[in-house]
């Protein structure tokens, strides 16, 4: 099976053969794999270099000449690095474009803290009109990708991660998936994360959701599974813990409820080792998971 950022790379290439407008900006990262592309529009593919802030300033000049600008890079250096400039060229200037990213929370450990981006949802929950899609499988993200490219002048970032689940589920850009049923509380899965959800809740009573579109929220399924269930929710996100726990909330304004975000920790490891010891490090392990939200769950 291909990884999601392999089937970002064949899905765009086909797309800008077959969209005049489409453009593709990139920060070196990831520029080999697109040379076909660039000897084909050489007028819409361009490779800024190493020079993050200016991806998203072309991106944002792009925009305003009519063109669907796709800007991609690490994480880290997507969002983190450039926000000003997402929250102007793009934002302020009244534009949208696709941001992609790779190599999500910890992804690539032997990169090091400046490849680890596992706050930037929370960063572009501070801006407005953002829609986040999370896929947790390279089918998955190949159908919001397209979705992407295809909404309009939006404004979209799609979270790209090396992990995948199994099997893909029938997203659609907008709603959340019941995958099992329960009556003792709801756990919320976003993307690469529900394998780990599945094996830690084996044989628990709970409703477990499936999320691949984090912004907007859906908060009528939530809703829908609470009224099914225990008000008690349990969030298990790939990015830094508590993320949408506001989101939860404003979901549940007028039902009692607790809720319980499990994520990334804010503590930097420094021993980066590899992708599975950061999960069992940050509790998102199955055994770790199991533990957390069955003491969570029998909490009265």
């Amino acid at each position: 099976m291909d990884t999601m950022r392999e089937r970002f790379t064949s899905v765009t290439s086909r797309l800008l053969d077959e969209d005049p407008r489409l453009a593709l900006v990139l920060a070196e990262i990831g520029a080999a794999n697109f040379r076909g592309a660039l000897s084909r529009h050489p007028d819409r593919v361009v490779n800024v270099g190493i020079r993050e802030q200016l991806l998203i300033g072309v991106g944002g000049g792009l925009a305003l000449t009519g063109l669907r600008p796709i800007m991609h890079t690490f994480a880290s250096f997507l969002v983190e690095r450039p926000f000003e400039q997402v929250k102007l060229d793009l934002g302020h200037q009244g534009v949208g474009g696709v941001l992609v990213s790779a190599s999500a929370s910890y992804d690539w450990p032997a990169g090091g803290y400046t490849h680890m981006a596992p706050g930037d949802v929370a960063l572009m929950d501070t801006l407005d009109g953002w829609t986040v899609h999370v896929p947790g499988h390279p089918d998955e993200a190949e159908a919001l990708l397209r979705h992407a490219y295809a909404a309009g002048d939006d404004k979209v970032y799609v979270r790209l991660s090396e992990l995948s689940h199994r099997e893909a589920l029938p997203v659609d850009g907008s709603r959340f998936l019941t995958v099992r049923e329960g009556t003792t509380g709801v756990v919320l899965a976003v993307g690469p994360v529900l394998d780990d959800v599945l094996a830690a809740t084996e044989g628990l009573d709970v409703t477990v959701l499936y999320a691949t579109t984090v912004r907007p929220f859906d908060g009528d399924a939530l809703r829908t599974a609470v009224t099914r269930s225990r008000a008690d929710v349990v969030l298990v996100e790939p990015y830094l813990a508590g993320t949408s726990t506001a989101r939860v909330s404003e979901a549940l304004t007028e039902v009692p409820h607790r809720v319980l975000g499990l994520g990334v920790g804010r503590a930097e490891l420094r021993r980066y080792g590899t992708h599975a010891e950061h999960t069992a490090a940050h509790g998102l392990d199955p055994a770790s998971l199991r533990q957390r939200l069955t003491g969570f769950l029998r909490t009265p």
